[in-house]
């Protein structure tokens, strides 16, 4: 996967194999430890965990700004804002 340096992860997370809603949780714990405004790269296994996580973290006030297919998996790239 190329990233442009401008949205360059902070910290990764690697969530392949992790079961709904267990990645979803801990990816929002992850970023709730991390400074605001830092970018999450979270790998997700294809199926429900790419189609339930980004939906689930958007609706917590979190912003998923990219979603690539890394052929056997998924990078997410989430933002954790000010006010979250």
């Amino acid at each position: 996967m190329s990233v442009s340096p401008l949205s360059s992860p902070d910290a990764q997370l690697d969530l392949r194999g992790t079961p709904c809603p267990i990645n979803f949780v801990r990816t929002k714990l992850y970023l709730e430890k991390m400074a605001t405004g830092s970018l999450l790269e979270v790998w997700l296994d294809p199926g429900e965990p790419i189609e339930q996580v980004p939906d689930s973290l958007t609706m917590a006030g979190y912003k998923v700004e990219q979603i690539t297919d890394c052929s056997g998996y998924f990078s997410l790239l989430v933002r954790r804002p000010v006010n979250v």
